[in-house]
């Protein structure tokens, strides 16, 4: 027996030591999108120790190889490295084909600002990855703010509405991983329904440039952006605890992925906010607590070639409303105003108290995309949002749990869309769009609905082009048609339905007679055409200047024309009008950039002019059982917004360095030769960082941030004081005074094995500086927040 094993083992190995080698292994390195030739790619084979460089043509060559299964290894320096089996077996002939474009590469991991741009020509900036973190006890809107030519329009600290080139609401759009979110933006009390916790990178492209996601983004696009998974076999994720003292609360939030080198993944994140009554540095701001939940789940498959993946999302608010902001009268308001602080003050609470709003949103995504070799890439994508909100009023007896407003919001998309890439001169991108929206005004709340029930239907399609030109021009230009149409059934008093006129204009819509009220049945068609057209000058990456003309128009929303009612959160009467039309936006932008040794700067002017431009402003007063109210009124004029934004920096030292931002816009009613309402003021940022990476990376930053008084304003309205039997000026229009704010941020870093460990300390307002912001909605009622500790302890692993 001992002597058969033997021999057994002695031919195996004379078997393995004779084996013939002679197999071969040929073929072409080509460049995936255009098929041409990829000269100087290292392919190896793993296993037997063999390895060519592809020739100027391409081609590659192995000779007297062994047979077998073995796996190729194939890197190249403008390339991913790519991993490919093969079996080996006489003469093998394999043509590989790898992507010649890493910016394209969905498994490339999107870190801090290195972000592709949206435009070459149009004014972009991207929040970094530490911005966004710093902001994790914060708001979208409040991060958005450290970006020059960025402001916000604010109900409070906790209600924060993002505002580009002094445009805000329904003209600036909001994309959370490629979904444009639908959540009520038209009104000024409603922010976006989205944490920040879950972003990796957010760009904000000014203007109305960023085709692709709508052509009515006047002010520009936000874009929220998840980041995509790595394809390799691993398990990574990341903690960030904050303990905030204004507000005697803080969050967490937690994000762990897992993901596969064959391309499956999946992500999970979370995060929870709570804070108590905010404060003044002089009082407590009374019923200003706030309790935020936003959950994400996405998994899937992405390959180079093709993949998919889905996402489900849910994002809980409940946000109490400063209780002194609720007005009853006019009189009440004129109180308020002119004594300087809060009528009401109480001890400080976690209780959320009427007035406050409740809102909840689900969002659900599907995408697929399928490259084809020679040609692009193709997309198609299917989205559900689910939008809940109720607001309640400060009511009596047993109506206080019953909402005011009650609406739901569900809106269902699908899109698809196509990149032409196959030439590395130009590239085309064309896309349709089909969306479907309803929304349900609950009748049961005691209150005259001031939204109706509609159906929204809109068709999209666009057509973008980039074009090389040399080394240095990049041109692009495209074009947009979008659709609109909304059908709505609501009720009007009679005497409301005359005293607008729409007796005579349009009887047609009545389709119910009900002697005190009419139903109505308004359907609005709109046609709208988008266009944009720029050009990049670059002479290296670190000079550079833009210019571009962008189009835009944009259809009125359902608030602009069916308002009817009184708005109790915001003390007044809102009417929309049947005979606005669509606003037409005109921008010219210039971008200036240089980056030298030591420092740089970046001047950025712009002017819009806007014809048809719907604003909501005080036309009357209106006497109701409650009391008098000012009634606000959405009318339409033209207007023209003039403005810089400027950047500088300044690396003194390896350690030391600078950066300063001014934005200023003005805006003017040029159809009524008057101030515009709301245009955010001048201001100026500075902030000096020290840095020491040897020192456990510490770094201190110390923040300047000084706001200019806004002196142009339009004229206060005057109403009628019950009270006082007589025309009042109440100073709704009035600019407070310019302020002051420094802040400061401390952080450092340490590592305890494969987990590194961030603590870090915000302070904001530190010379507890007393100020009233002018876009802030509550600054009639009382100061904004005082000083302000955030400790942060972030952990990665």
């Amino acid at each position: 027996m001992r002597f058969i094993i033997a021999t057994m083992l002695f031919c195996h190995h004379l078997m393995g030591f004779t084996q013939v080698c002679e197999a071969s292994l040929t073929g072409n390195v080509i460049d995936f999108h255009d098929r041409s030739p990829l000269a100087r790619a290292t392919i190896t084979v793993i296993g037997q120790e063999a390895t060519v460089v592809s020739n100027e043509d391409g081609s590659y060559s192995f000779e007297g190889l062994c047979p077998g299964n073995f796996e190729l290894e194939v890197s190249h320096p403008e390339c991913s490295t790519l991993f490919i089996p093969i079996s080996i077996n006489g003469k093998t002939k394999l043509d590989i084909r790898l992507e010649h474009h890493l910016e394209e590469l969905n498994e490339v991991q999107v870190v801090g600002d290195v972000v592709p741009s949206e435009t070459n020509s149009a004014q972009e900036l991207v929040l970094d990855t530490q911005t966004i973190e710093r902001f994790s006890a914060a708001t979208l809107g409040d991060a958005l703010r450290e970006l020059v030519g960025v402001s916000s329009f604010n109900t409070g600290a906790n209600i924060v509405k993002p505002t580009i080139h002094g445009l805000t609401g329904s003209r600036v759009l909001v994309l959370n991983d490629g979904v444009r979110m639908q959540d009520m933006e038209w009104g000024d009390e409603h922010a976006p329904n989205v944490s920040i916790n879950g972003a990796q990178s957010v760009s904000v492209v000014k203007g109305a440039s960023a085709l692709k996601y709508g052509g009515d983004a006047i002010g520009g696009v936000i874009l929220i952006d998840k980041g995509q998974p790595i394809k390799s076999d691993t398990l990574f994720g990341k903690t960030l605890i904050n303990g905030v003292s204004n507000g005697r609360g803080g969050g967490i939030t937690s994000e762990l992925t897992k993901s596969y080198h064959k391309g499956w993944f999946i992500n999970g994140q979370a995060s929870y906010r709570r804070l108590g009554d905010q404060e003044a540095p002089d009082y407590i701001l009374s019923n200003t607590g706030t309790q935020e939940l936003s959950t994400t789940l996405a998994f899937g498959k992405r390959t180079f070639e093709w993949g998919w993946d889905a996402t489900y999302s849910f994002y809980e608010a409940d946000i109490a409303i400063l209780r002194a902001s609720h007005i009853g009268s006019v009189d009440d308001l004129i109180r308020s105003i002119n004594s300087g602080q809060p009528l009401i003050i109480r001890d400080f609470t976690y209780d959320l108290q009427n007035p406050k709003q409740e809102v909840r949103h689900h969002l659900g995504k599907l995408n697929l995309y399928k490259r084809f070799e020679g040609l692009g890439k193709w997309n198609v994508q299917y989205d559900f949002q689910n939008n809940r909100r109720f607001e309640f009023d400060v009511r009596r007896g047993d109506r206080d749990d019953v909402p005011a407003i009650d609406l739901e919001l569900t809106t269902h998309t699908l899109s698809t869309d196509f990149i032409w890439d196959a030439n590395n001169n130009i590239n085309i991108n064309v896309g349709l769009l089909g969306r479907y929206q309803d929304n349900f005004a609950n009748p049961d709340t005691g209150v005259r609905r001031l939204i109706p029930d509609y159906d929204r239907f809109e068709l999209g399609s666009f057509a973008i082009a980039e074009y090389h030109l040399g080394e240095n021009w990049i041109f692009d230009a495209g074009v947009r048609y979008d659709f609109t149409q909304i059908d709505a059934k609501k009720f009007y008093r009679t005497s409301r339905w005359e005293e607008r006129g729409y007796d005579t204009e349009f009887e047609d819509l009545i389709i119910d007679d009900l002697g005190t009220q009419l139903l109505t049945n308004p359907v609005f068609k709109y046609n709208n055409i988008s266009g944009t057209i720029g050009g990049n000058f670059s002479k290296s990456n670190f000079d550079s200047f833009k210019f571009n003309y962008a189009i835009a128009q944009r259809a009125p929303n359902p608030s602009e024309l069916f308002s009817d009612g009184l708005h109790h959160s915001a003390a007044r009467i809102e009417l929309g009008d049947l005979r606005i039309k669509s606003e037409t936006s005109h921008k010219i932008s210039l971008s200036k950039k240089n980056d030298f040794e030591k420092w740089g700067f970046q001047l950025e002017p712009y002017a819009n002019f806007i014809s048809d431009f719907i604003l909501l402003e005080p036309t009357d007063v209106e006497f109701t059982i409650r009391g008098a109210f000012p009634v606000w009124s959405y009318v339409q004029t033209d207007v023209r917004l003039l403005g810089l934004d400027a950047s500088f920096y300044s690396n003194w030292t390896t350690n030391l360095k600078s950066q300063h931002q001014f934005s200023i816009v003005k805006g003017k009613d040029t159809g009524r030769d008057a101030a515009l309402i709301n245009v955010p003021a001048a201001n100026i940022r500075n902030s000096l960082t020290f840095s020491k990476p040897d020192w456990k990376g510490f770094e201190l930053d110390i923040r300047s941030n000084y706001v200019f008084m806004q002196n142009e304003v339009p004229p206060n309205i005057f109403v009628f004081s019950p009270q006082q039997n007589e025309e009042v000026e109440i100073a709704v229009n009035s600019a407070p005074a310019a302020y002051h704010l420094l802040g400061m941020d401390l952080r450092s870093q340490f590592r305890f094995g494969k987990v590194t460990f961030t603590p870090s300390l915000t302070i904001n307002n530190i010379l507890n500086t007393t100020y009233r912001d002018y876009l802030n909605r509550q600054r009639y009622f009382a100061d904004d927040l005082g000083r302000n500790f955030i400790l942060q302890l972030k952990f990665n692993y």
